[in-house]
């Protein structure tokens, strides 16, 4: 493993390293007083609101795809630099929430229509009664 750098403790915090990484980061960390008192510094300026422009870009996930777009990612729907794009944040990066983002979306691809369409119909018919009343009310 290379050296710790304040960025991988940052990224450790977020839980946004590789699992291989994220496991080394934790054990050198355990291990060395200093990296502790690194991670302690950090996490310290993380809640104070460090407002440099990476922090805020980071915390703001400025460079992640909007929900939108990682729908559009996996039908293969985005044009080609976008679709590159997504697939690089999703693959090289390994954002972990645009990750979780996009496992949601395909659970939801994978559920059948049926019940999707079942479900909406009962919730169009169980407002219609409350609909007419707010009309006469």
């Amino acid at each position: 493993m290379p050296e710790i750098t304040r960025q991988m403790l940052r990224d450790f915090l977020n839980d946004a390293l590789p699992d291989g990484e994220l496991s080394a980061v934790e054990k050198a960390v355990r291990e060395q007083p200093k990296l502790r008192e690194q991670l302690t510094e950090i996490r310290a300026e993380i809640d104070r609101g460090e407002h440099s422009l990476g922090a805020v870009w980071r915390r703001e996930r400025l460079s992640c795809p909007t929900r939108d777009q990682l729908g559009g990612f996996l039908i293969q729907a985005l044009d080609g630099d976008l679709y590159d794009y997504v697939e690089f944040h999703l693959t090289t990066i390994g954002c972990a929430i645009c990750q979780a983002n996009l496992d949601d979306l395909k659970k939801l691809n994978a559920e059948p229509v049926g019940p999707r369409t079942g479900r909406r119909r009962r919730i169009v018919d169980s407002s219609a009664g409350l609909l007419k009343d707010a009309a006469r009310g």
